[in-house]
């Protein structure tokens, strides 16, 4: 029989996690981690490096990258009702898709283009493998720039429009490699979002609440922070890469996430708590099932979180993340990836194989791991601009499974 985690395991574990914090490098943190029923939370710190109200265990944080597991449901739910299928060409939906250019190289110019060899399929979008992404070895070239420009991706100085005019500026572009070749991150997470908008016909937001919030009681997650929950919204920093000093990137009042987003990314535009990821990769551990309710097959969740790369294209991410471990500061070395998130293709530290899940650039980190029925979330306000998110989030999990007891 196993139980869950030992009293001087999760002793370690606080004692870990408050070091960081007592090092003034992490201002607060929420930690969660459950095992066979067992819950273990630790909230420690304050919202703002300089102090303020402590962390609280229904502190709502920006979840960045870590957005992108459970955006990727939505799109589950339509193929479990045959209202997608994974082969479909996506034209209907997305025609700013159709027709597209390749560029002869990632590098090229960009109009040095062949014809794509076939269309954009569902398939595509959800694995990552529709074309275009970021890709962190390329910049500096044409098809970056032009991304930038264009307001494609969170968090740069050209605001995201709202998702026509994103479709129209992506459907502008060429493809960095022929539909279905090789793996990119980013741009495709935000694609599913706009994909679920237009075969559904409601807002992103609107059919994720519906069908995954609502359903697993995921009271404070959503693409903004209303105003009577503003003050459970801590600051986020992005510390000067040079002297590690605090710069404030986005407040509560008046940030970012303060008001509804032109554009519901899917890619990293959630805000959310501890409890509620919670509840999420819980219901992907059971098969589906929250409380006896079905949110999704087995069959889709097994989609999810096995890996989906050929080969070839798990070689080309597994060498972009150890080749920029020096500017991920070591994330991001799993080897596969399902729909949406991570997964474990190898052992290379304490995760054993099969566990799934993904890290935010703000500081957030969510997987589960099936061969020990373990959930952990950690939910920190530090940006990727220093080591120090990275450097927690390797000894939160280095304590989750040192504290394992059987």
């Amino acid at each position: 029989m196993t139980t869950g985690f030992s009293v001087t395991g999760l002793r370690r574990l606080r004692e870990v996690l408050t070091r960081h914090v007592d090092s003034g490098k992490i201002p607060g943190l929420v930690a969660l981690v459950s095992r066979n029923g067992q819950t273990h939370v630790e909230k420690l710190g304050t919202m703002q490096h300089d102090g303020g109200a402590p962390m609280q265990r229904d502190t709502i944080f920006r979840m960045a990258s870590t957005s992108k597991p459970l955006s990727i449901a939505a799109a589950m739910v339509l193929l479990d009702e045959c209202r997608l299928r994974l082969d479909d060409v996506v034209d209907p939906w997305l025609p700013e898709l159709a027709n597209r250019q390749v560029l002869t190289s990632p590098g090229a110019d960009l109009d040095d283009t062949v014809p794509a060899r076939r269309p954009i399929t569902v398939r595509d979008v959800l694995t990552s493998t529709f074309g275009l992404g970021m890709d962190m070895t390329a910049l500096g070239t044409p098809i970056l720039g032009a991304i930038f420009e264009r307001g494609l991706t969170p968090n740069l100085p050209v605001e995201v429009p709202e998702q026509d005019e994103w479709m129209r500026r992506l459907g502008e572009l060429p493809l960095m490699h022929q539909p279905g070749e090789q793996w990119q991150y980013q741009i495709s997470s935000d694609l599913v979002g706009v994909l679920v908008s237009r075969v559904t016909g409601k807002s992103f937001e609107e059919f994720l609440r519906e069908r995954i919030f609502e359903p697993l009681g995921m009271k404070d997650t959503g693409f903004h922070v209303p105003a009577d929950k503003i003050d459970r919204l801590p600051t986020l920093y992005a510390p000067d890469p040079a002297t590690g000093e605090f710069q404030a990137w986005d407040e509560a009042v008046g940030g970012r996430w303060s008001t509804p987003p032109a554009f519901q990314g899917g890619g990293g535009g959630l805000v959310s708590t501890a409890d509620d990821y919670h509840a999420y990769f819980r219901m992907l551990l059971n098969g589906g099932v929250h409380d006896g309710r079905r949110i999704l097959s087995r069959a889709a969740v097994e989609l999810m979180t096995t890996n989906r790369l050929t080969p070839e294209q798990q070689a080309v991410r597994h060498a972009l993340a150890t080749s920029a471990v020096h500017i991920s500061f070591g994330q991001g070395q799993q080897g596969g990836w399902g729909l949406g998130m991570a997964v474990r293709t190898h052992h290379n530290d304490y995760a054993p194989i099969g566990q799934f899940g993904w890290d935010g650039g703000s500081g957030t980190s969510t997987y589960a791991d099936p061969a020990n029925q373990i959930v952990g979330v950690l939910l920190t306000q530090v940006g990727y601009t220093v080591p120090s998110p990275a450097h927690v989030m390797a000894d939160f999990w280095t304590t989750v499974y040192q504290a394992i007891e059987d």
